[in-house]
């Protein structure tokens, strides 16, 4: 007779977590070779070392941001002051630049951005408030003063001792792809390799626990939104640099395309999980979108449409999967 109660059986609870799990971490990079295949068969001039390149050096900037942005939203934080941020930066850097030194405005954007990342952090900390509420608020007024400092006017920057920064190639690779690849490197570091990027995790996954464990906690929230600060001040210099011109209204939306991107990653909303080489993944699926629809001339309206959708599948995937564990 057989002992049907030792017989081994799948548990299906078990089984739907796990697939959700890897849905979460690798389906962006299973949607991405799908593309890439796609387009390649669909456009010859798809997949070149130049268009390929060049849609990294496009992506850099928001990449920069998003890389930061998964911290804060892993620590549970979230930050809609990033795309004002990236604006104030990029003025100040272009006034520096033509009335200072343009080595100078380089420098200048990041710690400019940093300060302002850590007004965001001591007001929520300070006042128990909401990120999301305090960083809306503070949009706002660091989108104001951007147009204070031009008068609300372009800012010309055509120094070459400043350019370089965005137009400048090493080899094929253009000098922001390097930034962006060495900024994302040390995110990564941060996040996995130091007490700091465990007590991030900490935070994000249970602020109460991570308190009562004797973690600074609002010390934890305020270095997060200095660096997501930081990283929109670095896309703001790296744009400037790229186009000669700063403008006030610079990052309009900027902030919201970060969120995608790292949400796409499969970093959780909810905060205490995530990774920053998947949210680098989430903006380049949203930039090759745009690339493979430019390419195929398709109604750029597809475009917002499908990205929408992709988005909305990974947030159930998220959900379906932290439910089932």
């Amino acid at each position: 007779m057989t002992d049907t109660y030792l017989t081994d059986k799948p548990d299906p609870k078990i089984t739907r977590a796990s697939v959700g799990q890897f849905a979460q971490q690798y389906g962006v990079l299973i949607i991405i070779v799908a593309l890439l295949i796609g387009l390649s068969f669909a456009s010859d001039s798809f997949f070149t070392a130049r268009n390929l390149l060049n849609i990294l050096n496009q992506s850099a900037p928001l990449a920069i941001i998003a890389c930061a942005l998964t911290l804060v939203i892993i620590g549970g934080g979230f930050d809609l002051s990033t795309g004002a941020i990236f604006g104030v930066a990029s003025v100040s850097a272009g006034y520096i630049a033509i009335n200072v030194d343009p080595y100078l405005a380089i420098l200048a954007g990041p710690v400019i951005g940093l300060g302002l990342g850590a007004i965001n952090g001591l007001i929520i900390t300070g006042f128990g408030v909401h990120s999301f509420l305090v960083t809306l608020a503070t949009s706002l007024v660091y989108r104001g003063v951007a147009i204070l400092i031009t008068g609300g006017a372009l800012i010309p920057v055509r120094i070459a001792e400043f350019s370089w920064l965005g137009r400048e190639r090493i080899g094929m690779v253009n000098v922001a792809v390097i930034v962006l690849v060495l900024f994302m490197l040390l995110m990564m570091f941060l996040l996995n390799r130091t007490t700091f990027g465990r007590k991030v995790f900490a935070v994000g996954g249970n602020e109460e626990a991570a308190l009562l464990s004797g973690i600074r906690t609002n010390l934890i929230k305020i270095m997060t939104f200095c660096l997501s600060g930081g990283a929109a001040g670095l896309a703001g210099v790296i744009a400037v640099s790229r186009i000669s011109m700063a403008e006030p209204q610079a990052g309009m939306g900027l902030e919201l395309e970060a969120i995608a991107a790292v949400i796409l990653g499969g970093t959780s909303i909810m905060g205490g999980s995530g990774a920053v080489w998947r949210s680098v993944s989430g903006v380049l699926l949203i930039a090759l979108i745009g690339n493979g629809f430019n390419i195929l001339n398709v109604n750029p309206f597809f475009k917002d449409l499908t990205t929408g959708v992709i988005i909305v599948v990974a947030v159930a995937l998220a959900a379906s999967a932290s439910r089932s564990r």
